[in-house]
């Protein structure tokens, strides 16, 4: 039997009784406790199940980074959708190398989609200090290493800063940009990105073109 039925019942039995009794207040105060605890337990979960999960989340976010401490030269890594991205602050010589060696790269004008519009130039960047790549070869998916100062030269003759892949011997040069004759057949990948001021970057959302 339901309270309702219940109460039903006791209204019947007291007929004569102008005001309702406490047993009768007691049980019809108490169904509506109960009933509206229920709902509001029922309605958590509920709620609960359009939020995407902390899973989900780390899938697909954007992630934020203070890019104001990078030293010239300096490269960091940060994750973003469970891939290491690299950021690297070039300096002007660094910069001035890359239109020496275009003749030695595969696909120096970025022709294939490995970057957004806006990176579809020499430097593949928005601004040219600073070149963001998803640092997995695009080979077999092993990460390549920074090679500096002049420790890049010893892969390709003339040119002393780049990524190497030692798992299959793949070359790239300080724009991601991939040599001819190595296993990778493209460029690393650009993500997509935007800055929120001169010193943070925003990884996985690109700002609107107006």
């Amino acid at each position: 039997m339901s309270n309702v039925s219940v109460d039903a019942k006791e209204s019947a039995l007291s007929d004569d009784k102008p005001q309702d009794n406490p047993r009768r207040r007691f049980l019809t105060v108490a169904t509506c406790v109960v009933g509206g605890v229920g709902a509001a337990g029922a309605a958590v979960p509920f709620i609960a199940s359009w939020n995407p999960s902390a899973k989900a989340k780390a899938a697909g976010a954007d992630v934020e980074v203070d890019i104001s401490a990078i030293e010239p030269g300096q490269l960091i890594r940060v994750m973003w959708r469970s891939k290491p991205v690299w950021i690297v602050r070039r300096t002007p010589e660094i910069l001035a190398e890359l239109g020496k060696h275009e003749d030695k790269l595969r696909d120096p004008n970025s022709e294939n989609e490995q970057q957004p519009a806006f990176a579809k130039n020499q430097y593949r960047s928005l601004k040219e200090e600073y070149l963001i790549l998803v640092g997995i070869c695009t080979h077999l998916g092993c990460s390549p290493q920074h090679m500096k100062d002049g420790a890049f030269e010893e892969y390709v003759e003339g040119v002393p800063d780049g990524f190497f892949c030692p798992c299959h011997g793949s070359k790239f040069d300080m724009a991601g940009r991939v040599f001819q004759n190595v296993p990778a057949p493209l460029n690393l990948v650009v993500p997509p990105y935007q800055y929120v001021n001169d010193h943070t970057v925003i990884i996985g959302s690109e700002a609107e073109v107006v």
